[in-house]
């Protein structure tokens, strides 16, 4: 009896599984792969749109950096100058 009514039971389970995978199937495979490509775009889109963010502020810091450099090169430069001329006075 318990065999039959295990085996009853997995029947049952598999007829109501069936049943709501039939009410709750999800759209047609166009439909399906259009909403799998719109996606696509919309993350593709977004990534761009990050990916050029960090680009520009890479650039910007970059920029800062070598202007940073640049300027206390300059002031090195300026108290080397100024310690030779010491050096020579």
């Amino acid at each position: 009896m318990k065999t039959r009514n295990t085996i009853l039971g997995i029947v049952g389970a598999a007829a109501a599984g069936a049943l709501l995978g039939v009410l709750f199937a999800p759209d047609k495979g166009s439909k399906t792969r259009k909403k799998i490509a719109d996606k696509s775009k919309d993350y593709k889109e977004d990534i761009k749109g990050k990916i050029d963010h960090i680009a520009s502020t890479i650039s910007a810091n970059g920029k800062d950096l070598i202007n940073q450099g640049k300027s206390k090169l300059n002031h090195a430069k300026a108290e080397v100058s100024d310690g030779i001329e010491h050096v020579t006075n």
